[in-house]
């Protein structure tokens, strides 16, 4: 997905079009080398996203390099 950024603190995927700082964390580190993809719509009660330690409902990125 070349439309879109991931942010290498939070895992967070956003769109391209914002390429200097990460919508949920801040961060400016984003970067377009990642793998996988897991939409998590409830934290609270997904084993998935307290293995990531997400707490926001988003899409994220499984890797990220």
């Amino acid at each position: 997905m070349a439309d879109r950024l991931v942010c290498r603190e939070c895992h967070r995927v956003q769109d391209a079009s914002n390429e200097e700082v990460c919508d949920a964390c801040g961060s400016s580190s984003l970067t377009e080398d990642w793998a996988g993809y897991v939409v998590i719509a409830h934290p609270e009660s997904s084993d998935i996203a307290k293995e990531m330690e997400v707490t926001e409902p988003g899409s994220y990125a499984l890797k990220v390099r």
